[in-house]
């Protein structure tokens, strides 16, 4: 697959992945496919289940501020805050020189970076940590306790991660989601769902207090295992935060494009 399919693979697996997550969340939540622009906007607390991310492959400047606006103006519409995923690989050669300008009049800010990842590497060896138990979520109690995991690991309040969880039925039967147990306490977790061919990684989180001992990897290992077991799928995708994505490679995954994140200014 070549860079520029990986890139809009990657977008791809986003707008599929968040329409069943946003709408998991809320059954009238804002689903929609404009021209160049896919809404994924739950409008809850938890800010990843709020989402707009531009389509189109080879957009060139002006075409591009005139997306960012309409982002904008969507996101402005709305009662929570969100994020605008752009992937910087879908752009025309004309148009990354101008990204910064046009979002500034846009009326955006950059928040952080990622990157997409993806890779043919399942499946992969059962996984094991010296200090881990594996348990796969499956109550009430085990969705909070993802959530919390979550909300410590990306800064968000306990109250706004467990908004974006709590309650979910997907999470607790379509989602392979895991939770790695230092004895009987919940200090990482990954999930890996179905999505169109591939299994998706999703919110992989390590509590604070126990980050780089591996515990990450292990769990994101145990969600793919359990996750490729289970659908005989053979390849994964991901969307990697700076703090994860030395981790994805020694899995198998290969960078695609890089995403900014962007929310409304002030």
């Amino acid at each position: 697959m070549t860079d520029r399919a990986e890139s809009i693979e990657s977008a791809e697996q986003l707008a599929t992945v968040w329409r069943a997550m946003v709408l998991d969340r809320d059954a009238g939540a804002d689903v929609r496919d404009l021209p160049g622009i896919a809404v994924r906007w739950a409008d809850c607390r938890f800010a990843f289940w709020n989402c707009v991310t531009l389509t189109e492959a080879g957009v060139e400047a002006g075409l591009l501020g005139q997306r960012l606006s309409q982002a904008a103006d969507i996101m402005r519409a709305k009662r929570q805050p969100g994020f605008l995923w752009l992937f910087e690989d879908l752009l025309g050669d004309g148009a990354r020189p101008a990204l910064d300008a046009a979002a500034g009049r846009a009326g955006l800010q950059y928040a952080f970076p990622g990157t997409g990842m993806a890779g043919d590497l399942l499946p992969i060896p059962e996984p094991a940590h010296p200090d881990l138990t594996f348990v796969r979520v499956t109550t009430d109690e085990h969705l909070r306790a993802y959530a919390d995991l979550n909300s410590r690991a990306y800064g968000f309040s306990l109250e706004d991660g467990r908004d974006g969880l709590d309650g979910s039925a997907l999470w607790k039967s379509e989602v392979h989601a895991y939770l790695g147990l230092r004895g009987d306490v919940p200090v990482a977790c990954a999930g890996a769902v179905e999505a169109e061919g591939r299994l998706f990684v999703a919110l992989v989180a390590t509590d604070p207090e126990w980050q780089r001992r591996g515990y990450g990897e292990a769990v994101t290992r145990k969600a793919l295992y359990e996750g490729a077991r289970a659908t005989r799928l053979t390849r994964a995708t991901l969307h990697a935060t700076v703090a994860g994505a030395p981790m994805y490679p020694r899995i198998g995954f290969r960078p695609n494009s890089p995403i900014r994140f962007y929310a409304l200014k002030g």
